[in-house]
């Protein structure tokens, strides 16, 4: 009688098994990022320009941390587009659209007129440093030296601006999204 209960629910088992394994490994954010790349690479979570954006000022005067500890201060950036994405590592719809974003990088690194910031909210700046090096990333990410300006205020991450050269956010999303596209590419080198 045990052993024909056990057979039927042989597949809930494995299931709360894994579950243990993953949550007790701290895996969770990663397993569920890595389910969550599947659905971006589906194509509903394109991200698109934005026609009817309420173009924002934002203030440059804040400071990050680079990956060395060095304080980069961002207004040195004007007269630059610049990708903003805020995001975590224990954030698993961060993790799923870093490899889209790190191909965009990839893409548009030698660009001297765009820059990226891939700023970590993470209280443990080495988990964040851990999880871009296990992945291989070649985006630099930064840490808050500073308040953030409140033209930059989030609700939920991940949460990724553009500024245009001229100093307005021109693009704002919060929650995941595949940057790697033609479209939206070209939306970067049209600013």
């Amino acid at each position: 009688m045990l052993k024909r209960k056990l057979r039927k629910n042989v597949d809930v088992i494995v299931f709360l098994v894994f579950i243990t394994i993953v949550y007790a490994g701290g895996w969770q954010a990663e397993v569920f990022g890595f389910v969550q790349r599947g659905i971006l690479a589906i194509g509903f979570f394109d991200a698109a320009p934005q026609d009817k954006i309420e173009k924002k000022p934002v203030r440059l005067d804040f400071k990050l941390y680079d990956q060395e500890g060095n304080v980069i201060e961002v207004s040195q950036l004007r007269g630059k587009t610049i990708f903003i994405n805020i995001w975590a590592s224990w954030c698993p719809p961060c993790i799923a659209e870093m490899p889209g974003i790190n191909k965009l990088y990839q893409q548009l690194k030698d660009d001297p007129n765009i820059k990226f910031l891939m700023i970590s909210v993470d209280e443990e700046q080495k988990k964040a440093l851990e999880l871009h090096h296990r992945k291989e990333f070649d985006f630099p990410i930064y840490f808050p030296a500073s308040r953030l300006p409140d033209a930059l205020s989030y609700q939920s991450i991940p949460s990724t601006f553009v500024i245009s050269p001229e100093g307005y956010i021109v693009y704002q999303k919060e929650g995941m999204a595949s940057y790697n596209h033609p479209s939206f590419q070209n939306f970067l080198n049209g600013l």
